[in-house]
């Protein structure tokens, strides 16, 4: 089985252009802040290396879930083939965490893509820079349109997403964004192109509460091929960006590896411990998980999710869940509503609804600029909020009281 994005599907273009000679990956680009007094991508890069998942027992699995908190080593034997025989009591260990820690709340939210423009050049994302989309951007008042028809549906907190342009999606743009969406929703997350600390901290300012980051993959290898110009190939930029953003006073972070473009179990891993070091390092952060795989795109629907299969997904929730039980967890419209209905309560605490990957969908018949990806998962709020409901779980809007 593969578990990683097959050479074979890419374009000749592609394949032509990444033979060019390329920015270093590993070196950082001009006006890119650098963390001098922070190792973490040094730890995380060598626990990787070092982590052989094929080395575990039914014996070390055994112990991990027999133990009442988990660290490395468990984190580690949870994730192996080995854990596959445990699925079901790991499930069963990981909704107790999440009643322990959680209750029975589900939070709700939905994304809104305000551009599509991008500078990178990604050969798995539909918005990357060489993919003929159609390709748009919300002003001011398109912004707040959108926001006020979400609003009605009861949703109080957002996701706000950009494709990765400065120049078509700058941070005076964003934080007027996030000024904006403070007015209507209470919560207010970012997911753009990674930035520097100050400008994390403007961002803050203007309203927003939390930053979501994928690093896609923690392979710098298989990082270089995949990402081959723009701001993004930079490998620890994008990994540096949870710790600026919490530098900037951002209240939580979250973190994801894409999982279907390299070895699935390494890349949790990796998220895991990222997430568990950087937990170490700012205690007060709240942390929070993503769990993606790959979709398929506009004009390549080679790209699929089916290099990773559920059951091998659930692994990875629960095993996240056993490893940081305080931890929050998403699950994206990415999954099929009733994968997503069967996670969430045991490991996952946060769903999306009413989602569209477009620009402009919520007030428009058609959307403005084309969708990121295909999502699987198309109910609006009310019919999350009933699944919700029918699983005895109790949905939530928001709970956070400002004063």
């Amino acid at each position: 089985m593969s578990t990683h994005i097959n050479e074979s599907i890419l374009s000749e273009e592609i394949k032509q252009d990444m033979k060019k000679g390329r920015t270093n990956h590993m070196e950082y680009m001009e006006g890119m802040e650098i963390l001098s007094d922070s190792n973490l991508m040094e730890q995380v890069l060598s626990a990787v290396k070092h982590y052989n998942y094929n080395q575990y027992t039914k014996k070390d699995v055994r112990h991990a879930l027999d133990k009442e908190s988990r660290g490395q080593k468990e984190f580690s034997a949870l994730l192996s083939p080995a854990a596959d025989d445990f699925l079901e009591e790991m499930a069963e260990k990981a909704t107790l965490e999440t009643r322990k820690h959680f209750g029975n709340s589900v939070y709700l939210f939905t994304p809104l893509y305000i551009s599509n423009y991008c500078e990178n050049y990604c050969v798995y994302c539909g918005f990357n820079c060489h993919n003929k989309i159609k390709r748009a951007k919300l002003n001011a008042e398109g912004i707040e349109q959108e926001m006020a028809v979400i609003a009605k549906t009861g949703l109080e907190e957002i996701l706000l997403l950009t494709g990765e342009s400065r120049k078509m999606s700058d941070i005076g743009y964003i934080g007027e964004a996030c000024k904006i969406a403070r007015k209507y929703f209470k919560m207010i997350g970012l997911e753009i192109y990674p930035i520097n600390s100050d400008e994390y901290a403007y961002l803050h300012q203007c309203g927003a509460d939390y930053v979501t980051v994928f690093q896609e993959t923690y392979n710098a290898d298989k990082y270089e091929t995949l990402h081959l110009s723009g701001h993004k190939r930079i490998f620890p930029y994008r990994f540096y960006a949870q710790e600026r953003a919490l530098r900037g006073g951002m209240r939580g972070v979250a973190f994801a590896a894409l999982l279907g473009l390299d070895d699935f179990r390494k890349d949790a891993f990796a998220t895991g411990m990222h997430a568990y070091l950087l937990q170490r390092k700012y205690p007060h952060a709240e942390i929070s998980f993503s769990c993606p795989r790959l979709r398929p795109i506009v004009n390549n629907d080679k790209i699929n999710p089916m290099n990773v299969h559920e059951r091998q997904l659930l692994q990875v929730m629960t095993a996240y869940r056993l490893f940081m039980p305080f931890a929050g967890m998403t699950i994206s419209t990415r999954e099929r509503a009733g994968f997503r209905d069967h996670v969430i309560g045991m490991a996952a605490t946060k769903i999306s609804a009413g989602v569209s990957t477009g620009i402009g969908s919520h007030t428009e018949d058609e959307n403005r600029g084309d969708n990121q990806f295909e999502i699987a998962d198309g109910r609006d709020v009310n019919q999350v909020v009933a699944a919700i409901r029918e699983r005895g779980l109790q949905p939530v809007m928001n709970d956070y009281v400002f004063v």
